[in-house]
């Protein structure tokens, strides 16, 4: 691997116009075919194999024609204190406003509030119900709008109008101030590593490159593969950090080769072939994490993690062949301008210990009361991740300046708060002799039921073979209570089958959300044995030892595991959410604790890798393992730190989104990487490593035959470089003669 690199980094640099030509015809070739490409349309979510969608499937094959797939939206209307929504003045505005929905183009119905009973008891809210024929995400922009204007005759009336559904759903745009302020932080922890515009901006140019090329490719592909708006934001999330990061490793071991005295086409090579071998494999792992979202059999996971997976390679092989060749155009620019002035100064700096050095000489003397206290400290941080509670987020978790929020809680206030997620009940009675005392069985069953409310008349399909019956919980939507009722009528559906032939199935969105949290922990623990493992045997043959690559996915889990605790204290219980902008806490992103276990291993392994490799590196050149901890952190730890800041500045550049996913996801993974790079890598890691000594590096003699040798070392390259070394002496002395 290294010499392959090593030849690669070269040819890179000598064929820079060629290499640099291509990476420009690609970004242009993306934008072009992004810029051309149909707009996305529909983006559908699916959950194969639950309930829930079984029943959605069914409501399609049997109710034709019902755009059961179609934006809703509920325009709520509430009268002025003293009054009533039932007094004419208040009658008339919401008719009207109600003729106004209906003659919208991709309207296919409206309900009058008066004629369907949707007028609250004691006579203050109303709504009237408007169904599209297309997703919320194939809505046009004049649908939107006039149903945010709908109501404006009856606001001027006196009545309060607010509008929530679905049908108000926006994409969540990508980019934006936050991460733009990401970035600056990004290229000032840059110039402070590195010490030279020049050498900063590399990083930055490469990685926008390979993060343009994946987000226009994934623009392109939108309407073919059915891509949402988060399939972008994660790719771009996901591709600035790591794009910056190794070209970061990769540019700074050329600085290194360069201070200890060799030419700038030998130092490309040995940075490629070292530096760059450990690019491959981070990059590996980071891959392996995100495209084993793929077993949990969601498809809007599988295509996020897919997408992001190869934002990834193509931020790898920008590493390994632009940064080359960025660098032949840079000369010896990429130098701090001390360097520059004393060549020989970064030499004598790299000899002289610094903090890194200094600090991993600490750990190595108190390894037992490191190791304690960032195992507890971690450990207390992980606490509140015991009482997590999982969702998807609806209206009730807007802010409250949202129209959608302050709907919401006017249908809580009239209607109460199980309205806004009501039960859709499918009784498939085609196997039945009698469909319509099915149906009527299973709706006095489920009124006998804790905590419902109310039960409509079952609806039938004009074949007479299937029923909907709307069951109205009397707790919200993410509430335990109603995640239980939707179990209890589950349960009761296997004794209505067996006495009647008809098969009870819940749907609806809270049925859709709880099935998906079920699916999702089910397959977390065999996502995290075969991401985990694949990985563990990557690393088995990378760091040659079985002992460190086991260390390295326990850190992992020690630091998901306090990243969650902390996601939990902030956005389900409200530590420091004014802070942050958290405006209403609730239940957790169902796909929040799979979803950081794909990411931030992949991202732990590449400190890992970074770090470790030259520990290895100076243990397999003669050190003792003490020393060779110290030498690591002596090389890496100044670069491996900028790393983390920089990846954290990424990531906290989303909090900012209005989307509360989002939002939820930048926090996550920011603090994530914080806690495994700084306490993890920077201070479990060396502890472990030193009460290990030379246990650290054992590996089975019969394993270590048969592991490929991925000589991430570099020992290979010795021979080579000085064959180079001769070769160049040849041809300088061809020239002179």
């Amino acid at each position: 691997m290294a010499t392959f690199l090593y030849k690669l980094g070269r040819l890179a640099f000598r064929r820079r116009h060629f290499v640099a030509l291509i990476w420009v015809a690609l970004l242009t070739l993306a934008g072009v075919a992004a810029a051309s490409a149909p707009a996305a349309g529909s983006t559908s979510f699916s959950i194969p194999g639950t309930e829930a969608q079984k029943a959605f499937d069914l409501l399609d094959q049997r109710f034709p024609g019902s755009s059961s797939d179609g934006a809703t939206a509920r325009v709520v209307f509430k009268a002025p204190a003293g009054e009533k929504m039932t007094d004419k003045l208040n009658k008339a505005a919401v008719k009207k406003t109600v003729k106004e929905l209906a003659d919208g183009s991709e309207v296919t119905s409206v309900t009058d509030p008066y004629k369907q009973h949707a007028v609250s008891k004691d006579g203050t809210v109303a709504y009237a119900s408007v169904r599209y024929d297309v997703s919320g995400t194939e809505l046009k922009d004049s649908s939107r709008n006039a149903l945010e204007a709908a109501g404006h005759d009856a606001q001027k009336a006196g009545l309060t109008v607010e509008v929530g559904g679905d049908a108000l759903q926006s994409g969540a745009a990508a980019g934006g101030a936050g991460e733009a302020i990401g970035l600056a932080i990004a290229a000032v922890v840059l110039v402070i590593t590195l010490g030279s515009l020049v050498a900063a901006g590399l990083p930055l140019l490469t990685a926008i490159i390979g993060v343009g090329i994946g987000v226009s490719t994934i623009t392109a592909l939108a309407k073919t593969l059915d891509l949402g708006d988060t399939t972008s934001t994660l790719a771009l999330m996901i591709g600035l950090a790591v794009g910056i990061d190794y070209a970061l490793f990769i540019v700074s071991r050329y600085r290194g080769e360069l201070a200890e005295g060799r030419d700038r086409e030998e130092a490309v090579g040995r940075a490629a072939g070292t530096a760059g071998s450990a690019v491959v494999f981070a990059g590996l792992t980071v891959v392996i994490a995100l495209a084993g979202l793929s077993v949990v059999g969601v498809p809007m996971l599988t295509k996020m993690g897919l997408a992001a997976a190869g934002t990834v390679v193509v931020s790898v092989l920008i590493a390994l062949t632009m940064i080359p060749a960025m660098l032949g155009y840079a000369g010896r620019r990429v130098r701090a301008a001390g360097e520059k002035r004393r060549p020989h100064a970064a030499a004598a700096r790299q000899d002289k210990p610094g903090l890194g050095a200094r600090w991993a000489s600490f750990v190595v003397r108190r390894p037992a009361a490191v190791l304690l206290l960032g195992v507890v400290g971690l450990g207390a941080i992980a606490l509140p991740a015991t009482q997590l509670e999982l969702g998807l987020p609806d209206d009730g978790s807007q802010p409250t300046s949202t129209t959608q929020r302050r709907a919401y809680d006017l249908l809580s206030e009239g209607f109460g708060p199980g309205f806004n997620g009501p039960l859709m009940i499918v009784v498939d009675a085609k196997d039945s002799d009698a469909p319509k005392a099915a149906a009527t069985k299973v709706a006095d069953e489920i009124k006998g039921l804790k905590d419902v409310v109310t039960v409509t008349p079952a609806a039938f399909n004009k074949a007479g073979d299937t029923a909907t019956i709307t069951v109205i919980p009397d707790s919200k939507p993410s509430s335990v209570q109603t995640e239980d009722l939707v179990h209890a009528i589950r349960d009761q559906g296997a004794g209505v089958k067996a006495d009647t032939g008809a098969q009870v199935l819940v749907t609806g969105t809270t049925a859709m959300n709880i099935d998906f949290s079920q699916k999702l922990n089910d397959a977390l623990v065999p996502y995290l044995a075969l991401v985990v493992g694949l990985a563990f045997l990557l690393l088995i043959a990378v760091f040659r030892s079985v002992l460190v690559p086991l260390k390295a996915a326990l850190g992992f889990l020690l630091s998901v595991l306090a990243a969650l605790g902390a996601v939990v204290a902030v956005f389900q219980w409200g530590w420091l959410g004014g802070l942050l902008g958290v405006e209403q806490t609730g239940p957790i992103m169902s796909m929040m604790p799979i979803f950081m276990v794909g990411v931030v291993f992949g991202l732990a392994m590449d400190y890992e890798v970074f770090l470790v490799t030259r520990m290895r590196e100076a243990y397999v050149h003669g050190e003792t393992p003490g020393q060779a901890v110290v030498t690591g952190f002596r090389h890496s730890s100044r670069v491996v730190a900028a790393a983390a800041i920089i990846m954290m500045s990424v990531f906290s550049g989303f909090i900012t989104s209005s989307e509360s996913m989002i939002k939820m996801i930048g926090f996550g993974l920011a603090i994530a990487v914080f806690f495994d790079a700084f306490v993890v890598r920077m201070a479990i890691v060396p502890a472990v490593l030193a009460l290990l000594g030379k246990r650290a590096w054992w590996l089975p003699k019969w394993l270590d035959r048969a592991l490929p040798n991925v000589d991430v070392e570099g020992e290979g390259l010795r021979a080579l470089s000085d064959k180079n070394a001769g070769k160049d002496d040849e041809d300088r002395e061809l020239v002179r003669a």
